[in-house]
């Protein structure tokens, strides 16, 4: 039998010195325990290797999908690559680490609350959680840009060779959504993405312009079409527990250290996700 828990944790965002602190804390708590890291490792392809190496060294499997933060192309990164051609370098990295990336086979946890289906997605968004005001991409974005609200993709993440983004991520959605559907029908599924996959989580956002940034109303049913048992998200840096259709979402954000150092914050990641 195998023993172990199934624990996950995102947006690591260790250019922070005391984010890395957090992250040299992360240790399993046995030996058969996997981890899920859920996208935003760091800017530079440098800190994601050195991040993801460190957790691989420890965890029994690692299991990693990109972030919008580990797609960037920052200026004070010696490796310049955009777009899609920056993910496939990010793939070759965690390869050569021994971590899981969306191009691999889907691993299957057979331990405790399994077996289960670990599928890590790499999705995008399309601007389609747009602002209720809003008709159109173009009219969501200007309202973002009135209101003094954009995320830095808009200067960082470039979708070469995908005209837009939301190219990008459409591509994206019908490749996932093939390989979802190949999966065995009699396996329920641990979904992993670093954007939500429903649009509801976004809600309670300070900003609700930001929500554009968060995802794509493609995946709206993915939680019931492909047995989700729970979804694992980053990104909103508002981690929770809450339930969509009787599935469990699990937002699993470190977040910046002002975020973190907030009283009340729950600072309780990585977060079991099986057994539940």
């Amino acid at each position: 039998m195998v023993h172990g828990q199934l624990m996950a944790i995102s947006d690591l965002h260790v250019a922070f010195e005391e984010n890395r602190r957090v992250l040299e804390g992360v240790r399993p708590e046995a030996s058969g325990d996997w981890l899920l890291v859920a996208g935003d490792v760091g800017e530079l392809l440098s800190d994601v290797e050195w991040a993801l190496g460190m957790l691989a060294e420890r965890w029994a499997r690692v299991v990693w999908v990109p972030g919008n933060h580990d797609l960037w192309t920052a200026h004070e990164d010696p490796v310049q690559l955009r777009g899609d051609a920056r993910y496939r370098r990010l793939v070759e990295i965690c390869r050569g680490l021994g971590v899981h990336t969306p191009e691999d086979p889907y691993p299957v946890w057979c331990g405790p609350g399994g077996p289960a289906v670990v599928a890590p997605l790499f999705l995008l968004y399309d601007y389609s959680f747009r602002t209720p005001a809003a008709a159109t991409k173009k009219e969501s974005l200007e309202q973002a840009y009135a209101a003094g609200v954009v995320c830095t993709d808009e200067f960082l993440l470039h979708p070469d060779p995908y005209p837009s983004r939301d190219a990008w991520c459409r591509a994206r959605v019908a490749e996932t959504e093939r390989r979802l559907a190949e999966c065995d029908p009699a396996l329920p599924t641990v979904l992993v993405n670093h954007f939500p996959l429903v649009r509801t989580p976004t809600d309670i956002l300070r900003h609700p312009e930001f929500a554009q940034w968060c995802g794509t109303e493609l995946t709206a049913d993915w939680h019931l079409r492909f047995r989700a048992t729970a979804v694992v998200y980053g990104h909103l840096h508002i981690p929770r527990t809450t339930f969509h259709d009787g599935v469990r979402f699990e937002e699993v954000s470190v977040g910046y250290p002002r975020e973190w150092r907030r009283p009340g914050h729950p600072r309780n990641v990585p977060r079991r996700i099986l057994p539940s």
